[in-house]
Order: structure tokens, then sequence, then C-alpha cells
């Protein structure tokens, strides 16, 4: 993929607790957007639009994200959740980790979906409820992520994708809303604007990602990681709901 442009000074929202000495993982992710072989339109569309909130966490894996990150995104679906009906704006939120930058993608792979457990685990001892309108079994085609009461599509980021659309310095967690999907949808642009990045990943990479689908055909959670998954392969998330003596919640079947 060609180099990143030079750093930018385009406004973003983003939490950084990282030292003075430590690089801007949140301006590099924003460069990364704007690199013009970068295939997501809808990424561009945020970008130009100044609606990507940052979150810069400690290495993929490490409990000490969990919290902090499922506060990020409470706080952004809060957000999501004042834009008026008709608004045009694409948000997303992104959580760029502090490594680990040498995973192939099996690790990663397993880094993202311990993460994700774990932010469902502490949202289920939170008291929130699943979102409205999707389904809760990662193997379902109508599932989508549920944190803080609302519905995400995840797209993961890392050192070792062998997709060039996936390929970031650090990993990183894109979480996109499916009401925004919906409303897309509805007005014409999702299926333009889904049609325009299939084609520019074509040009970058020579082929379309494999694990790609609409919404509705095939599981979601298939494409989180960015690997091509085996025709076989199950998700390993596991709902869990909460129980009287159980703070962390117990298996749901």
């Amino acid at each position: 993929m060609t180099p990143p442009l030079a750093p930018h000074a385009r406004r973003h929202t983003h939490d950084d607790p990282r030292t003075d000495t430590s690089p801007d993982r949140s301006a590099a992710f924003l460069t990364h957007i704007e690199n013009p072989d970068f295939p997501c339109v809808g990424s561009k569309a945020a970008l130009a639009q100044d609606a990507i909130r940052t979150l810069e966490l400690d290495a993929l894996g490490q409990r000490s994200n969990d919290a902090p990150l499922l506060d990020g995104l409470a706080k952004f679906a809060r957000h999501l959740a004042a834009q008026p009906e008709d608004s045009k704006v694409v948000h997303s939120f992104v959580a760029i980790f502090d490594g680990p930058t040498d995973t192939d993608e099996m690790r990663f792979e397993a880094l993202l979906w311990s993460q994700l457990q774990r932010l469902h685990l502490l949202d289920v001892r939170r008291g929130n409820t699943w979102a409205d309108g999707v389904s809760r079994n990662p193997d379902s085609p109508k599932f989508s992520l549920s944190l803080a009461g609302h519905p995400f599509f995840v797209i993961g980021l890392h050192p070792g994708a062998s997709r060039i659309a996936r390929r970031f310095a650090w990993p990183a967690m894109v979480f996109n809303s499916h009401v925004q999907f919906d409303r897309l949808r509805e007005d014409g642009r999702y299926e333009k604007m889904q049609k325009a990045t299939r084609a520019r990943d074509l040009a970058l990479q020579g082929s379309i990602n494999p694990n790609l689908a609409d919404f509705g055909t095939a599981p979601e959670t298939r494409q989180y990681s960015g690997r091509k998954v085996e025709a076989g392969w199950k998700c390993p998330f596991h709902l869990v709901t909460a129980q009287p003596n159980n703070k962390q919640g117990a298996p749901r079947d």
C-alpha cells in the first residue's frame, strides 16, 4: 500500500492516555484513512465530516482496556442517539491499541474476539440490554454486536492483515453503527458506497475480500477480524445473561 500521507491538522475527537514520547496513533489512523489508496468510502466520508472518534488504549488483550472502551462506546452511542434523524453525517468510533504489532491473522482474531467477549461480559454486569432489532446469535445473518444498548459492526485492522485495506501500524477496531447503516440504506447511499468501496478494493488488492457479504445473507461476524475464515468457521463469541448469583452472567442457549 502507498505510504501514508504526511500528518494533517484535521480535527478529531479522541481520548489520549499516552505519554509525551508515544506516537500519536489517532493522527496516524486519520492519515491512513486519508491516503488516496484507502478503499473505504464510508470512512473517507466520516473523515471529511470530522466524525471519527478515536480512543487510544493499552495493548490488545489487556483487561485494563475493558472499562474505558465500553465507556467510550456508551458515550458514542449517546452521541449517535442525539443526532437528527435526517442527518447525513457518517460517524465511526475507533479503538487503537498500543500493540502487539507482530501478530499473525489467527492471533489477532483470537485477541479481537477475546476483547469483544470481555466487553459483552462487562456490558451485562452493567445491566445493559441487547439492542432491539438485531439477533443475539453470532451465527445468524441478522446478528449485530450490542454494546451499551446499541448495535455495532466491527472492523479489525492490524499490521499482519492479508488484506491491504485491513493493514495498520497498530491493532485497531472500528465500531460502526447498524442504525446508521439502516439510514444509509433507506436514503440509497449504502449501495452506492458499497459498490464504490468494492471497486476500490479490487483495484488495490486485485480481488474482493472473500468474506464480504451483504447484511442479512451471511453472519457479519465472519468479517470482523479480516481473516479469510474457513467455510465451517464458528464464531467464538458466547452470549451471556445476568443471573442473580452470577454477576458475570451465565451462558445462554
